[in-house]
């Protein structure tokens, strides 16, 4: 009997494994494909609505995450090559050559869809003859005129700015500052911020600079408000404080439609910058399209959602819902979508605009271009010399990287260094077994290995990698090892003036500056709230104690951001407090004093807590008759600050001052959200122009390492001074 039961239990076994394989196999081909996307608003619900549709045709699964657009490029650039990441993504068609000299995005079979695009535009999607996308909508600018305020779109900007108005509107607000929107009128003169080739910048051209004096202008007439940002052009539009804004097709999903518009208004294209010369304003456009990675590219259920998302019904979809300018036909031949005036003028402005550089040098334009506009338009430079530094400033971020270096003498100097390290550490360690010490620490060891692991994984080994990272130049996929080049280059000011632009001297300066300034603030704050707090007389301190810790409570960027809208020139808090007590206007941004003065005030209100509650907890533990005794004996208030009060809490602030300039020194939240470096980069600290040479300077990633190395080896040497001189 027990020879009969072993052949059955023998098929169970097998038959329980044979499910389990199967199981697994069928769970592996329905692992659902992975979109990433940076839509919001009706445009993110539009995909939704596409991507649910695309589920049920194709009896596929889907896992949609929507990315920040600042870190978008960013996220995929780390993720994908790695092999994680999305399978599809939808992206803007000037990233591609970025995309694809990355490794990001992998050609598509040659019998991927098409669209209905012409060939000037259907052809931003090649490279090298191959299809890198499926298109799937169209971005360009057109007018948005408030009806109750124009009675007629505007044919030329002299004429929508001689309409009469009532007193407080704009004739025109759009994102004067941003590089996008300025390009229309830099095409309307005949010029180009990038050459066709994409190898030349062409922004400090005549022609642009005539753009940017016409710009300059319509700001100073009171055309155009200053310093305008999408939040506060949609702002003006809505309210009634501008009679038309330029902005894409994403701003007619936010105003909503028929009767639950937010203002009645239309839309039209851009008017002519002169009418007497007929030059349009011109718009670039972007053709957004589902691209694969190489994992997705591989993937059957990814390549069929990419091209369902392009076809007639997912097309339908997106234009209703999402106000996207679709590039179905088929789909815009509906009798709503074309009867849609919106449609159809935005997709006019996609016909007649002129389509953005995919070459990877685009990317180099936008950050010195915005510069060299926001200098304009605040007084600080002319045109010429702006857009002349601009062009400086493109070149040196397109440079050429250091020559390559032989290894083999850093392999030897490696090795050496490694074969030292292994020595020291061998004789530490028959050191501590001779001692007797490691037969006691035997049964400490399960508590403190994990710690160890946890810091070797999650700090020794990512600055390891870092430093590693340092010695490098190029891309990920094509470095090229250069030895101490970067640091040469960092440390020489790349050639510049030692305290010019971009050098590493002066933002060590500033960043110096800062820090010292802001924990002399924490601390001064922190002592008087935590003394005044500490008083068992004071009423509700619990309360105070709540409201006070909020700062700290609420995550910096949201306070850095609620901050910077606080300094607005027009329309912020700090200048209408200011005006109260007669004081004019403040452009915070456009001096290096106001500017720094903004920083500083928003991160001291982020950081006094912390000081605060570290002082209030030794004050907690201070003997009251200690201060009974010294008042007792004739000392005065301050003498008992200074003689009791002050020697119990310097041993709790010491640390609290390290942490605390280490947190300061890398603060980067509050200077990239709320003075951006301005002006003209000269509030950056190291962490942030670590950040843009390693993502947005043709994403130096080697070089920003490199600064980022120099920023842990001052801070290393900050805190072991410290130390040196507590001890």
């Amino acid at each position: 009997m027990t020879g009969a039961m072993v052949p059955a239990r023998f098929v169970l076994v097998v038959f329980a494994l044979l499910a389990s394989w199967l199981a697994a196999t069928t769970a592996h081909a329905k692992e659902p494909v992975v979109v990433w996307h940076s839509y919001r608003g009706g445009e993110e619900r539009g995909l939704r609505e596409a991507v649910v549709a695309a589920e049920a045709a194709l009896g596929i699964k889907s896992e949609l995450l929507a990315v920040p657009f600042d870190a978008y490029l960013a996220k995929l650039q780390a993720a994908v090559p790695s092999g994680n990441g999305p399978d599809l993504f939808i992206d803007a068609h000037e990233r591609l050559g970025v995309h694809a000299r990355l490794g990001v995005v992998a050609p598509l079979p040659n019998d991927s869809p098409r669209s209905g695009l012409p060939a000037r535009l259907e052809e931003t999607l090649l490279i090298d003859g191959r299809r890198y996308g499926v298109a799937l909508a169209t971005k360009a600018l057109a007018l948005y005129v408030n009806e109750a305020l124009l009675p007629r779109a505007p044919a030329t900007l002299q004429e929508l700015e001689a309409t009469p108005l009532p007193s407080g509107v704009y004739p025109l607000a759009y994102e004067a500052e941003n590089v996008f929107f300025h390009a229309a009128f830099v095409h309307a003169f005949g010029g180009l911020l990038l050459s066709e080739d994409g190898l030349r910048y062409g922004g400090s051209s005549a022609f642009s600079q005539d753009a940017l004096a016409l710009v300059r202008t319509l700001t100073e007439r009171g055309v155009v408000p200053r310093e305008p940002n999408g939040a506060l052009v949609l702002s003006l539009f809505t309210t009634g404080r501008a009679a038309a804004v330029i902005g894409g097709p994403y701003l007619a999903a936010e105003l909503g439609a028929g009767g639950a518009a937010k203002v009645r208004y239309r839309v039209a294209k851009l008017p002519f910058a002169d009418a007497a010369q007929r030059r349009p304003l011109r718009s670039y456009v972007t053709v957004e399209a589902a691209m694969f990675t190489p994992r997705g590219a591989a993937s059957k259920d990814a390549l069929a959602l990419g091209a369902f998302l392009s076809q007639k019904p997912a097309s339908v979809i997106r234009a209703r819902v999402g106000q996207q300018v679709v590039t179905d036909d088929d789909a815009l031949a509906e009798p709503d979508l074309a009867a849609d005036e919106t449609l159809r003028v935005f997709r006019q402005a996609a016909l007649d605009g002129i389509p953005l550089s995919a070459a990877p040098a685009m990317r180099a334009v936008w950050q010195p271009t915005g510069q060299a506009i926001k200098k304009v338009l605040r007084g600080d430079a002319t045109e010429k010399a702006a857009l002349v530094e601009a062009e400086r400033r493109f070149n040196d971020a397109l440079r050429p990287p250091p020559p390559a270096t032989a290894t083999m003498p850093w392999l030897l100097a490696l090795g050496v260094l490694l074969t030292g390290l292994c020595a020291f550490m061998v004789s530490r360690a028959g050191a501590f077994i001779r001692s007797g010490e490691a037969r006691r620490s035997a049964r400490l060891l399960p508590w403190t290995l994990t710690a160890a692991v946890s810091v070797v994984v999650l700090v020794v080994v990512p600055l390891a990698v870092g430093a590693f990272t340092s010695f490098f130049a190029g891309t990920r996929q094509a470095p090229t090892f250069v030895g101490f080049a970067n640091y040469v280059d960092i440390l020489t000011a790349r050639g510049g003036p030692l305290f010019g632009a971009d050098s590493v001297y002066r933002t060590l300066f500033v960043t110096v500056l800062w820090t010292a300034v802001n924990l002399a603030l924490h601390v001064a704050l922190g002592l008087f709230l935590g003394t005044l707090l500490a008083r068992p007389t004071l009423r509700l301190r619990g309360l105070y104690r709540v409201l006070l810790i909020v700062p700290w409570a609420v995550p910096s960027y949201v306070t850095a951001l609620v901050w910077k809208g606080m300094f607005h020139r027009q329309f912020g808090a700090v200048n209408a407090l200011l005006a109260l007590v007669g004081v004019s206007p403040v452009s915070w941004f456009s001096r290096f004093g106001t500017a720094f003065t903004a920083n500083v005030i928003t991160n001291a209100w982020l950081g006094f807590p912390f000081m605060m509650v570290v002082v209030s907890g030794a004050l907690s533990s201070m003997d009251p008759t200690l201060l009974e005794a010294a008042e007792v004996d004739g000392a005065t208030r301050w003498q008992r600050f200074r003689l009791v009060t002050m020697p119990i809490v310097l041993p709790a602030i010491a640390p609290a001052v390290a942490l605390g300039g280490v947190w300061t020194f890398n603060m980067f939240n509050v200077v990239y959200l709320v003075s951006g470096g301005e002006p003209d980069g000269a509030t950056d600290i190291l962490v942030s122009e670590a950040y843009r040479w390693a993502f947005t300077r043709e994403a130096q990633l080697g070089y920003g390492t490199a600064y980022a190395v120099l920023i842990f080896l001052l801070l290393l040497l900050f805190t072991r001074t410290l130390r040196a001189r507590q001890g």
